[in-house]
């Protein structure tokens, strides 16, 4: 494999490969290591945040609905119109963009 990288960065990594006795490919392979965890780390702790997120709005709804009260099947039906509805509009316009080759 081979891969092209500035000047200027091959540099900085030969020096610091050369402070932490490593050769410059066990250096690059431990910093795609180090991004790759990191990487997986990230994802962990946006899962977390997407859940936490979640059980606020869930805890939200149920508290409002405890308020105002639960909605009507006909309130429900209606808004499960609008979500189809909006969905079919949106379908359209994918459809058209790609249509017409956006």
């Amino acid at each position: 494999m081979s891969v092209t990288l500035a000047p200027e960065l091959a540099e900085a990594i030969k020096e610091s490969a050369e402070r932490h006795g490593l050769s410059f490919d066990d250096w690059v392979v431990a910093a795609a290591e180090l991004k790759f965890r990191a990487d997986d780390e990230a994802a962990f702790f946006e899962e977390a945040e997407e859940k936490r997120r979640r059980a606020r709005l869930l805890e939200f709804i149920d508290e409002f609905f405890a308020e105002v009260g639960e909605p009507t099947e006909e309130e429900r039906a209606a808004w499960r119109r609008h979500e189809e509805d909006e969905e079919r509009a949106s379908e359209e316009y994918y459809a058209r963009m790609e249509a017409e080759g956006a």
